[in-house]
């Protein structure tokens, strides 16, 4: 008689068997279970199913690997039920083969997966076939640790390549050409004011104008409390060499043909302007000059002349800056006579003037964040009592009429009333530059600024906090200048010092020699 493998008779062994089976049947998943039933007749000996059993068990693993961590099936302890993970996204289509079969057997394929595993050698095989979740691009920066080359972006690779092999260089190289403009020069222009860093980067272009490249603002009110001190303070000192650091970042990576770096009312009345421009130097490398008030005045006329309406006999422009207010008296009738300047306005300026207060030194002397209507009415009359002691603010009286004459501003008091004019979502400066605004609607944007608390100017998407205690002083320096002019329209310029510059120094360069245009972008 045949013995068993145990030793016992192979008739009493059939219970056994069959308990065993149904064992290996929830511990096996469902792709791998044997399909001959428990009770046929073809059943194998002990020792065979055991060994199938095996065998099973591995093909259920590799399924699952192959899977990317599909339906996991822990194997239980005796008497104890098997516990089942709930399945997570995988690399296999719904009838449970993986997409790319013929990449499973890869060296490549195999590699990559170790990696994975061993990235996270502690986590279940479920987790580890989990791809990362893709990271949102982030914007490249121009602070670079060597020219040309952003940071943030990997060592040759920039987008187009296709100009190193045709045998052009990329951008901030040495050999004059710039890789994003071609044989365009770059010309830049820098004003450090009271409140505001300012770089704007140009290349000329047909009929007098020029298109930016690159450009940079940011709020750092270098003035603030000056006019208590008459020094700058170390914070605001700080925040500007920060932000003048960036410029200088700017400025390496493009070749510059021609720039200008000015300083004004801050450094002109500190104390301590000179040791300030000193450490700029030092720690940027960067040289700024400070310009005195009448270069400052043209500079700005310059910038936005070519918003002066052509059907014109004169205009008012202004500029309302951090801690001073240059304005600039144009009679176009001085055009004719002045034809040597070219697209110049220089030529037609009948007389100007430069008031030593701004946004941030009046709303420093008078408070700029709880404003009432009394106060406000004292601002207007500072400003009042310093136009009066402008002698040519008559020079036009002659040729002032309403349907003749305008106001021209060139500031962030007056693109921020365009903005809130047109409640913008946020400020646009396609929308502003240029606007016309009509008396009525300045009154009502005044009035409805002065309403307003602090925090309800903060929450307006065209002031926001930076500027919510500026605007209300910028407000009354154009109220003062709209009672010595009065005029019943107002053009916005979203332009002003920058392009004066950048204009003067396209001209001097001859880049506009043989055409005939106006001034300005």
């Amino acid at each position: 008689m045949s013995q068993a493998p145990d030793g016992g008779n192979p008739s009493d062994d059939v219970p056994a068997r069959k308990r065993r089976k149904r064992r290996q049947r929830k511990r096996k998943p469902e792709s791998a279970r044997n399909p001959v039933s428990a009770g046929s007749n073809s059943t194998p000996p002990v020792a065979a199913s055991q060994h199938a059993a095996g065998e099973n068990k591995q093909a259920a693993k590799r399924h699952r690997r192959k899977r990317g961590g599909g339906a996991r099936v822990e194997t239980a302890s005796a008497g104890s039920m098997a516990q089942v993970s709930p399945p997570v996204h995988s690399a296999a289509t719904e009838d449970g083969q993986p997409r790319h079969p013929d990449r499973q057997n890869s060296k490549r394929w195999r590699r990559r997966k170790q990696k994975g595993r061993a990235a996270a050698p502690n986590q279940p095989d479920a987790l580890r076939n989990l791809r990362p979740p893709v990271q949102p691009s982030q914007v490249p920066s121009f602070d670079s640790d060597r020219a040309g080359r952003p940071a943030g972006r990997p060592r040759g690779t920039w987008r187009n390549t296709s100009r190193r092999r045709n045998g052009q260089t990329s951008p901030g190289s040495a050999s004059g050409r710039d890789g994003r403009h071609g044989l365009q020069p770059v010309f830049a222009a820098l004003d450090l004011g009271t409140n505001n860093c300012r770089l704007l980067m140009a290349v000329p272009q047909a009929q007098g104008g020029f298109r930016v490249v690159d450009a940079f603002s940011r709020i750092v009110r270098l003035g603030e409390g000056l006019a208590a001190t008459g020094v700058l303070s170390q914070d605001a000192m700080d925040r500007a060499v920060d932000a003048l650091a960036i410029c200088a970042s700017k400025l390496r990576s493009h070749q510059v043909a021609g720039k200008r770096l000015i300083a004004t009312e801050a450094c002109r009345r500190a104390r301590n302007g000179m040791e300030f421009l000193d450490r700029v130097r030092r720690v940027t490398g960067l040289d700024l000059e400070i310009v005195d008030r009448e270069t400052e005045a043209r500079l700005a006329a310059e910038g936005c002349g070519s918003l002066v309406d052509r059907e014109a006999d004169g205009a008012v422009l202004f500029d309302i800056g951090g801690g001073s207010s240059e304005l600039i008296l144009v009679d176009r009738r001085r055009a004719m006579a002045s034809a040597g300047s070219g697209r110049l306005i220089s030529g037609q300026i009948a007389g100007w003037t430069s008031m030593p207060l701004g946004v941030v030194t009046l709303s420093e002397h008078h408070g700029g964040r709880d404003v009432t209507p009394q106060s406000f009415t004292a601002m207007v009359d500072e400003v009042s009592a310093h136009l009066e002691a402008f002698d040519d603010r008559h020079r036009l009286a002659d040729i002032w009429h309403p349907a003749r004459t305008h106001l021209l501003g060139t500031s962030g008091t007056v693109t921020t009333i365009a903005g809130v004019h047109l409640e913008l979502p946020r400020y646009d400066r396609r929308k502003v530059d240029g606007i016309w605004l009509s008396s009525g609607q300045i009154d009502k944007v005044i009035n409805d600024l002065v309403a307003m608390d602090y925090d309800q100017r903060a929450m307006n998407p065209c002031i926001g906090r930076e500027r919510a205690d500026l605007v209300l002083a910028g407000c009354a320096i154009l109220q003062a200048i709209r009672q010595v002019w009065p005029s019943p329209r107002l053009r916005v310029a979203d332009r002003g010092l920058r392009e004066g510059i950048l204009s003067e120094l396209m001209h001097a360069a001859g880049v506009w020699d043989g055409e005939e245009a106006g001034a300005g972008q």
